[in-house]
């Protein structure tokens, strides 16, 4: 590539009245303009109208660009906000204050990463249906209500069959967002000592069930 100079300074005239003002003078050494906008609102709010018969008036001759795209930076700025406070609220504890969370899943998952060095994340991704299918019957209301107010889950016959099919709903979630389904595509073979898993898991207050040691075992063997 041959070497170049490029500036691409931009100065920003912005407020009431600064099109009038600004406009005929910016332009003055300049014979053609090429005026670039994006949909139909410059013409519908008038200010197509405002800046063409400053133009026009200057003698300036028009060169228009229409139809550009506008620019998704606020959008994703505010859409990453959204995200980062969420995120904070989430992780900061504000939301568990004066209740006794349930943290079993990711108590399996941090021995399960011991014994196999797996990620949390996708660890996670794996268990928590598994162990959702184990305990559900156990607190059926409260699986009931996330099927509902989580992913959408019209009522069923019965409460256990609306909180099932909101794990089944998580499950497809999952799979669909490319994350795995199973230890086998985290590449944990099935000779694992699940049972030393199983036996050195933290049990925690919390979960609507509370498992026990054989319980985690079956578990870690149902999620190959």
């Amino acid at each position: 590539m041959n070497n170049f100079i490029f500036q691409n300074s931009t100065k920003v005239y912005f407020g009431e009245g600064c099109v009038k003002e600004y406009l005929a003078c910016l332009t003055k050494n300049a014979q053609t303009i090429l005026l670039a906008y994006g949909g139909g609102s410059i013409k519908r709010n008038g200010v197509y109208d405002e800046i063409t018969g400053i133009l026009k008036g200057a003698g300036k001759t028009i060169v228009e660009f229409s139809g550009i795209m506008s620019n998704p930076t606020y959008a994703k700025v505010q859409d990453g906000a959204k995200l980062a406070w969420a995120s904070a609220m989430a992780e900061n504890g504000v939301l568990k204050i004066g209740k006794v969370t349930d943290f079993q899943a990711h108590q399996i998952e941090h021995q399960l990463g011991a014994y196999t060095n797996c990620n949390h994340g996708v660890g996670l991704a794996v268990i928590h249906p598994v162990l959702y299918r184990h305990i559900y019957k156990s607190g059926t209301a409260r699986f009931t209500r996330w099927a509902q107010n989580v992913w959408g889950i019209a009522p069923k016959g019965s409460d256990e069959e609306t909180a099932a099919a909101g794990i089944d709903a998580l499950a497809a979630f999952i799979k669909e967002i490319g994350l795995p389904t199973s230890f086998a595509e985290l590449g944990i073979p099935d000779d694992t000592d699940f049972r030393a898993v199983a036996d050195s898991t933290n049990v925690t207050a919390g979960c609507c069930k509370k498992l026990t040691r054989d319980e985690i075992c079956e578990i870690l063997q149902e999620c190959l």
